[in-house]
């Protein structure tokens, strides 16, 4: 059946008046839900700021991790070392922006017990995926792939956590290691043999960020 001018005109409108405000509504729904969280998270950060001891990252290395995920869109992360959940929840955080997931791992049942708790306190439950286990022994069966990785657990095994998880990174992807101090500068044990040895790749661009806790970052190239 044809329909003259003013008739679709008349459809066309009905059909704006039907269907823009429901996607309105869902735009403004979203922007609420991520504003909602954001508040949420940024209070919980606040009210704990002088709490996180035990192995945690300062603020300005959380904030580090997250500025690397968001700009990258990275989404697909792990972290070898939870502690009571600093770190995860700045990595969690970022990765409500991107739409991703992290594994984390703790081998510690008192820290992985406050960490979850901190998690959930935070709102960020639904971006983390947390594991009590040894991290030894579970980062290899991990299958990956994984677009972002931050170390923070046993300094002396850094280099064995980067030799099992760099297979399963993806070109384009980010290593990330605490506590690293650039060449030169004094280091926690182990720390500067690991450094020594991503700087010898040619397949990884490795810089180091001493502005807080020191931290290593190694972007992963194609190979050549």
């Amino acid at each position: 059946m044809k329909m003259n001018g003013t008739k679709t005109k008349r459809l066309v409108h009905l059909l704006l008046i039907v269907v823009l405000p429901h996607n309105f509504a869902l735009q403004a729904q979203e922007t609420l839900d991520t504003t909602g969280l954001d508040t949420k998270v940024k209070v919980f950060l606040e009210s704990q700021k002088s709490e996180w001891r035990d192995m945690n990252v300062p603020a300005s290395d959380g904030q580090l991790l997250y500025d690397i995920i968001v700009e990258n869109g990275y989404t697909k992360g792990l972290e070898i070392g939870t502690s009571t959940g600093h770190s995860t929840i700045w990595i969690a955080w970022a990765f409500s922006k991107t739409g991703g997931k992290l594994i984390t791992i703790d081998i510690d049942e008192t820290r992985y017990k406050k960490a979850l708790a901190n998690i959930k306190e935070a709102g960020l439950t639904n971006y983390v995926d947390a594991r009590l286990a040894d991290a030894h022994e579970l980062v290899k069966k991990l299958e990956g792939p994984f677009d972002f990785v931050f170390s923070d657990a046993d300094k002396d095994w850094y280099t064995n956590y980067f030799k099992e998880v760099s297979p399963k990174l993806e070109v384009g992807g980010c290593f990330t290691a605490h506590n690293v101090r650039p060449e030169g500068r004094r280091g926690m044990s182990g720390t500067r043999a690991y450094l020594a040895y991503v700087q010898s790749l040619e397949n990884y661009s490795t810089t180091v960020d001493n502005s807080g806790g020191g931290m290593a970052i190694s972007y992963k190239k194609a190979e050549k």
